[in-house]
């Protein structure tokens, strides 16, 4: 099979490889659709160490190829969506809840940083029956690609916000992730929703997915105009979706006394990651500051495909270029200089 592979730290390219084979409690998954994540830029440029010869990728849709003798409630043939985060949930870390940090921090993300990524023509899924989620005859794989991470990833952004019913938010960085933040908070009853951006285009899409103020830091101190739209007194809670230390410190900057700050941005450069003394209260201002990898497991899947199965949430708006697998490479390229407007590119096998 054909595999889209990190040679090294700053090198990629296409490769033969063999198909997989599944254990008693496996799949092997034959792709049909898989989108680029920012977070494979990182990834190749080293934010994690080398991860020479791994296959890329964690975002991919397909059809069960083979089963694993152990694996039930699930045939071959069958359309099934996997989520990035694919733990063992046997593990200590599982057991005691954090089944993302699955046997060792960010353990659970196994695609493209302990094991070959899901960017070829098969995949291999471990813990299926727990991993593989139908997705539903309605929604096409262009939609249901999106609740592989970007949804889970943008929507637990929300969740980790603790976003008072009708309280206000601010999310930092409106890419992929940030706005399915934004969707993910007027899910859950934000009142009122800041999406922090510079890109028009990115923009439009923030207001498309529930944002009511735009906040252009390329215009404006992103700080002070949320200082002033709320009257002095901070948002409820921010979202840092970006990766940035500067949007991190904005984020405990621009949140009020006793809210919280929730990052899913994947910070993929530098030792540290500061956090401005005096705004954090010289550390005694009750602000909560949440991290979070993306949740996995088929039954937080199940309910992301139903959200796109009954037509409350629309990912594919985001999906700027199309392209075939003969092209990932100039797919890659694009994503990672962010080229073209690109916001987020479906690649088709």
């Amino acid at each position: 099979m054909r595999a889209f592979v990190m040679e090294g730290i700053g090198k990629v390219s296409v490769q033969e490889k063999p198909v997989p084979t599944p254990g008693p409690n496996d799949a092997i998954v034959r792709t049909t659709a898989a989108l680029i994540c920012t977070s494979d830029s990182h990834t190749v440029r080293g934010a994690i160490g080398d991860r020479h010869g791994l296959t890329l990728g964690h975002e991919s849709v397909g059809v069960i190829d083979r089963l694993g003798s152990a694996v039930e409630g699930f045939r071959e043939g069958q359309r099934v969506a996997v989520n990035a985060i694919t733990p063992c949930y046997v593990c200590e870390n599982c057991q005691r809840g954090f089944t993302s940090q699955c046997t060792q921090a960010l353990g659970g993300w196994k695609f493209a940083n302990i094991k070959d990524g899901t960017l070829a023509e098969y995949f291999h899924v471990n813990q299926a029956t727990a991993n593989l989620a139908p997705i539903p005859d309605s929604v096409p794989d262009e939609k249901a690609v999106y609740a592989c991470d970007m949804m889970s990833t943008g929507f637990m952004g929300a969740e980790h916000a603790a976003i008072p019913l009708g309280g206000s938010v601010a999310v930092f960085g409106a890419g992929p992730v940030g706005l399915m933040a934004v969707q993910g908070a007027q899910l859950l009853g934000a009142g009122r929703i800041f999406a922090v951006e510079s890109v028009p285009a990115r923009q439009a899409l923030a207001r498309r997915y529930g944002a009511d103020e735009i906040v252009d830091f390329s215009r404006t101190d992103p700080v002070r105009a949320l200082l002033d739209a709320t009257g002095g007194t901070g948002v409820d809670s921010a979202i840092e979706a970006l990766g940035a230390e500067e949007t991190f410190m904005n984020c405990v900057r621009a949140t009020r006394p006793g809210g919280t700050i929730s990052n899913v941005g994947y910070h993929g450069d530098g030792e540290f990651v500061r956090i401005p003394r005096l705004d954090w209260g010289v550390g005694m201002n009750d602000k909560t500051i949440r991290t979070g990898l993306c949740p996995g497991g088929r039954e937080r899947m199940v309910r992301l495909l139903g959200f796109l199965a009954r037509g409350r949430v629309d990912p594919t708006p985001m999906t700027t270029h199309r392209l075939s697998f003969d092209q990932i490479e100039a797919a890659f390229r694009m994503m990672d200089r962010k080229e073209g407007g690109i916001i987020k590119p479906l690649i088709r096998f």
